[in-house]
């Protein structure tokens, strides 16, 4: 069980992914959270920093969907000033919206890696589903009230698991 808990890679934030490493990985496709992966969960737009990440993610060649379990009117409102992609109402950790994202993309699971700020949403859905994935520091240090429940959930395990030694990355509560 804490296996599927557990990322690919951890970076401090979406500018710390290399791009160049993940092509080189065979990936050509990334599936992306939106609240505290990309902006804070209560900022309804792109940051500049954000549309160049998106800039450079096209020009790698690789392309990209953002997969949200928030509602239609919030994913939309921040996804379609960008023309991105989006899933909302996901549902994660359930696969289907992480293997729909693939199928609208034209990858195979082995190709997509999942970003995201939660290990029992973004983590183990794309686990799941055969994804890679890479765990980023909340964006935020707010969340919302069904969040915040998540989140102490998820030191509990972090702490556990690095006390066992499954992880070594530095504590990000």
């Amino acid at each position: 069980m804490f296996k599927k808990l557990l990322p690919n890679q951890y970076v401090q934030s979406i500018y710390e992914i290399d791009l160049d490493q993940l092509k080189q990985k065979g990936i050509r496709a990334i599936i992306t959270d939106l609240d505290n992966t990309l902006v804070e969960w209560d900022r309804p737009e792109a940051t500049p920093e954000v549309r160049e990440w998106v800039k450079r993610i096209k020009e790698h060649d690789m392309v990209v969907t953002i997969v949200s379990n928030n509602t239609e009117k919030r994913v939309k409102a921040f996804a379609d000033p960008e023309e991105m992609v989006f899933i909302h109402s996901a549902k994660k950790p359930m696969r289907r919206s992480f293997l729909r994202a693939c199928l609208q993309m034209n990858v195979k699971p082995e190709e997509t890696v999942v970003v995201g700020d939660q290990i029992f949403t973004d983590v183990l859905g794309g686990n799941r589903a055969g994804l890679q994935t890479i765990l980023v520091v909340p964006v935020a240090k707010s969340d919302g009230i069904f969040t915040l429940l998540n989140r102490r959930a998820e030191r509990f395990v972090l702490r556990w698991m690095r006390k066992k030694g499954m992880i070594q990355w530095e504590n990000q509560e």
